[in-house]
């Protein structure tokens, strides 16, 4: 059995191979470089990589025969004259592109087609593998965009896109903090989902309104696209129809908070979670890295240590940074620390494949 990881690192992209059994780092691109997300494109292979170079801005690149290649980063319209925006702090929002938080491979009936997310919340599409951007100004334009904040970030920022399978036209972005967004004709028109999702750090009245909920990542099952699972700030959310209402999911050991989730492509019941302490501290509880799994939607859930740090363990993991494969079999997640852990069995056992690299901001099979 082969595998192919692209781990995302404060320090560069690091490709790890399945070879003989073991797990290895085989190459290194854009050693030094701040990489914040990479992409495989499942229609043709091609690898696209988003870089923060920090004062010299966001750039992205896109795989070739004999390596990586620059092409355009998503550009914002100019701002027009007098327009007053601010941020959550009370800042100016600038209409320029911060992070690329979110990078999606259109359906596969529309080769070239890509999504891109990013902050301060400008979303944009390619009809050309990237070789041009547009800017989805039917969301951007939104009286309600300008409700949106941000949450870990300071900006406001696009991080999960989803393609139904089905039909290429409907999409579903999740913003932090904004909610959850859905279009059915591939971005003319956008309505908002997420009822029953619950927020309990914003006014009373803010409460139960979609636009004010933090969701740190959305996932559909490939195999039944109406079951949506979301890590929220406020905990664990279920959705059997197609988002429109969530379930919270509550009494989950040792914690309901994280970044990310993996739901099975087949078993929609079937989910994965990175548990930590909530807001202040962001650190696994009880300095025990662990994961969590149910198998039937919520019902129960597992506790998943064994090849994990148990002792002394402050490892954050990442929105992007847990990854399923297409089987369902095998996953990987990468931390803060630096770590790197593969499992071959759906997580009953891990297997460390480094605990020396940059700190991890993603994690995608390819």
């Amino acid at each position: 059995m082969t595998g192919k990881l692209l781990v995302s690192t404060r320090k560069g992209l690091f490709t790890v191979e399945r070879s003989a059994g073991a797990w290895a780092i085989t190459k290194t691109d854009f050693l030094g470089d701040n990489v914040s997300l990479t992409l495989t494109d499942p229609r043709d292979g091609r690898h696209y990589a988003a870089l923060d170079h920090g004062h010299f801005g966001v750039k992205l690149h896109r795989s070739t025969a004999s390596g990586f290649e620059e092409i355009p980063a998503p550009v914002y319209p100019p701002k027009p004259d007098g327009l007053v925006e601010n941020d959550m702090w009370g800042r100016p929002l600038a209409w320029t592109t911060a992070r690329v938080w979110a990078l999606e491979a259109g359906g596969a009936d529309e080769p070239g087609v890509l999504w891109c997310g990013t902050q301060p919340g400008g979303l944009f599409r390619s009809t050309d593998h990237g070789s041009s951007w547009t800017m989805v100004r039917s969301l951007w334009d939104h009286p309600k965009r300008k409700m949106w904040m941000g949450g870990g970030a300071d900006l406001p920022g696009i991080h999960s896109i989803v393609v139904d399978p089905r039909n290429s036209n409907c999409v579903w972005i999740a913003v932090s903090t904004g909610g959850i967004w859905y279009t059915a004709d591939a971005g003319a028109s956008w309505t908002q989902r997420g009822e029953g999702m619950r927020a309990d750090h914003v006014p009373p009245e803010l409460t139960h309104d979609p636009i004010a909920q933090d969701v740190h990542c959305l996932v559909q099952c490939a195999a039944q696209p109406s079951r949506m699972w979301v890590q929220h700030h406020n905990g664990i959310f279920v959705s059997s129809d197609e988002g429109r209402t969530f379930t919270e999911i509550k009494n989950v050991n040792p914690s309901v908070f994280g970044f990310p989730v993996a739901v099975h492509p087949r078993e929609p019941d079937t989910a994965w979670f990175v548990p930590e302490i909530k807001d202040e501290k962001r650190i696994p509880v009880g300095g025990k890295l662990v994961l969590t799994r149910t198998r039937d939607s919520a019902k129960t859930f597992e506790v998943l240590a064994d090849g994990l740090p148990q002792v002394h363990a402050y490892d954050v993991v990442y929105r992007h940074a847990l990854a399923i494969d297409a089987t369902g079999d095998r996953l990987a997640f990468g931390s803060t620390t630096g770590g790197l852990w593969v499992s071959e069995n759906q997580g009953d056992a891990w297997i460390c494949v480094s605990h020396t690299l940059p700190p991890v901001y993603a994690v995608r099979f390819a």
